[in-house]
């Protein structure tokens, strides 16, 4: 059986490296593995998505809308956009952050109220304030791993499984934060959709 996840963030927040660390757990647990990268005007802070599709045998790498097992959202404005993807027993997990895109800051449009909350009513989903804690951590670039951290508690592969493929992914000289980044996602309250 094939497992959908999509990754969906603005330009430069770090989808491309963590389709990259969720190709290579799948690869390590003997999936097959298809990623699919669709950049939007990444420079500009549009719309970037990566799907990543696992399983026994994979035909193609798209995911189609209403079959997204989980979509991973690092802002909330993205969470939204993409939803339609999710099956209907799919999982959001979203990084609560707000990154107003073009026609936000050009007044030609408004950025919408209460996005996570609404969503929470029609789907099961997951919050944290990534940003926070990665500033916490000391390098707020790796917001990214703290959100993957939290979306690996939906996956069935070990904590040391995850650290592993990190370790062999990222920059050399990243591994120990994006290590503590990865942790403290990990980490977090099972089931909660408060803030944190």
């Amino acid at each position: 059986m094939t497992k959908n996840i999509m990754i969906v963030g603005v330009g430069g927040q770090g989808t491309l490296l963590t389709s990259r660390i969720l190709g290579g757990i799948m690869v390590e647990g003997g999936y097959q593995v298809k990623l699919s990268e669709v950049h939007g005007m990444a420079q500009r802070g549009g719309s970037v998505v990566t799907f990543v599709r696992y399983g026994e045998e994979v035909a193609e790498p798209i995911v189609e809308e209403g079959q997204a097992d989980i979509l991973i959202a690092f802002e909330r404005l993205e969470a939204l956009r993409y939803a339609h993807f999710l099956k209907k027993d799919g999982v959001i997990i979203a990084n609560d952050q707000r990154i107003d895109p073009m026609p936000v800051v050009t007044g030609a449009a408004e950025y919408p109220e209460n996005i996570l909350e609404d969503l929470a009513k029609e789907h099961r989903l997951y919050r944290i304030d990534a940003q926070k804690r990665a500033l916490e951590l000391g390098n707020s670039r790796v917001f990214n791993i703290i959100v993957l951290g939290l979306a690996a508690r939906h996956m069935n592969f070990t904590k040391d499984q995850w650290l592993a493929v990190i370790e062999k992914t990222v920059p050399q000289k990243t591994v120990e934060i994006n290590r503590k980044a990865f942790l403290a996602g990990y980490g977090e309250q099972e089931g909660s959709t408060d803030d944190y």
